[in-house]
């Protein structure tokens, strides 16, 4: 997909009454920052709410002060910037790839680019349960405009998710694991001259899953999904896929198109934006500024994820295959597999001082909004679709909020995360002529 020579970024600039700052900035509104507790107290005694709250198990009261619209860290470090803040123009793409063979291989581009593709096996060298661990050295260190490839992912519980798993065995997975996700992070991989300010485009090249998937949901005492009071029973689906057709076998007469993507890549997280573990350790189960656990689904292959840069060397991470999900995601996951090939590209940007995400595919632009609220969601989306209208398209803002009125759609991208999503979907064929040729996203 060619990117045209031109803006780009991720910070709410548009004026708005927020104490904040611009283009996917904060979510500084009255949201409350709760996460149903009505829902909550029918479904679990509230020992179980505080401890296992989303699948992850941490205080409220530090979750209400780092991730609510009202946290005074996040203000202040979505002040410092503005999403559209000093663009600069790209530089010619990187030469084709040349195909990895084997394991461990770093192998030159056939074009003499200088882009190298490095394979990265999952191990228990390479992978970590459920943190992304910034205080752990780099398993390697890249250039701009190589490639990874991710051979035989590993599926959730450090693979232990496979087919005749029952899910009593993955509550007692999640339980013992306390403040962690379910998910095999693989990573940090570092970024030669990265350093925050930059931003990290990352191409999807390949995603290849495996030949199953599974679908589940924990016990309603654990008090994850969207609807844990209504489901006491836990449950787990077992799905063959169909690599040749692309489909899964959910049931006699119904077949599940399948869209493989990774459910969490991002970058180390901008210091104070969540509660950490340990100094330098987070959970891999809320999204944010540093991507993460997006769950979008859009991000299929030939997508392009554009993630700002937080700390030296950028610090790349990913897992949790999915072979295929709805918006929402609301039982707690989808369709949880393996890959046997991701193989991204990366190229780094230097000093476009983005503060939040955005996505790009063959015929749409993406901005996203997040918070605890998802009508703080809601409005960050709105505000960062605006402001990417305003200054690509040379709109009004008020011309550019009418635009998204009628021609934006606005996507709840999952509610399960603790930090819900709502991603903005701008459609290209909107934009022809000269004034199409100079919209890109950097």
């Amino acid at each position: 997909m060619a990117h045209q020579h031109d803006h780009r970024g991720e910070g709410n600039t548009t004026a708005h009454n927020h104490d904040c700052c611009g283009l996917f900035g904060c979510g500084d509104e009255k949201g409350t920052g709760v996460v149903r507790e009505d829902i909550k107290a029918g479904a679990f005694d509230k020992r179980a709410a505080d401890r296992l709250l989303h699948m992850d198990h941490v205080e409220q009261e530090r979750l209400d002060r780092f991730l609510s619209a009202r946290g005074r860290a996040r203000r202040q470090l979505l002040r410092a910037s503005s999403f559209m803040g000093a663009l600069a123009a790209v530089g010619p793409w990187f030469g084709k790839l040349a195909q990895a063979a084997g394991s461990g291989d770093t192998v030159p581009t056939a074009t003499g680019s200088g882009g190298r593709v490095h394979v990265v096996d999952s191990t228990k060298k390479t992978v970590r349960l459920g943190v992304f661990d910034a205080t752990l050295p780099p398993i390697l260190t890249i250039d701009s405009g190589d490639s990874i490839s991710f051979p035989n992912t590993w599926s959730h519980f450090l693979n232990e998710l496979e087919p005749g798993v029952p899910i009593g065995r993955l509550a007692e997975l999640r339980t013992s694991n306390p403040g962690r996700g379910p998910h095999s992070i693989i990573g940090p991989i570092a970024v030669k001259d990265a350093e925050p300010g930059d931003v990290i485009e990352i191409r999807y090249k390949r995603l290849h899953p495996a030949n199953w998937g599974a679908v589940f949901n924990n016990p309603g005492s654990l008090g994850t999904g969207l609807l844990p009071q209504d489901f006491a029973q836990g449950q787990i689906k077992y799905v063959d896929l169909d690599l040749t057709a692309m489909q899964g076998k959910f049931a006699p007469d119904i077949n599940i198109p399948l869209t493989p993507f990774q459910g969490t890549l991002g970058v180390a997280p901008p210091d104070g934006f969540f509660p950490p573990l340990s100094p330098g350790v987070t959970s891999s189960v809320p999204p944010g500024p540093h991507g993460g656990n997006l769950d979008l689904r859009e991000l299929a292959e030939g997508s392009t994820l554009y993630l700002p840069v937080w700390q030296p060397g950028g610090l790349i991470y990913t897992g949790d295959s999915h072979a295929v999900q709805g918006d929402g995601e609301i039982s707690l996951t989808a369709l949880e597999t393996r890959m046997q090939e991701v193989l991204i590209q990366i190229v780094l940007h230097k000093q476009k001082k983005f503060q939040w995400p955005v996505a790009e595919t063959a015929t749409h632009w993406i901005a996203v909004g997040l918070d605890k609220d998802l009508n703080t969601a809601m409005s960050l989306a709105a505000r960062n679709a605006i402001e990417f209208l305003s200054t690509r398209a040379k709109l009004t803002p008020h011309d550019a909020y009418a635009l998204c009125s009628i021609a934006v759609s606005f996507r709840v991208t999952q509610v399960v995360d603790i930090v819900r999503g709502v991603h903005a979907m701008i459609p290209k064929n909107l934009f022809t002529g000269e004034l199409r040729g100079q919209i890109a996203v950097v």
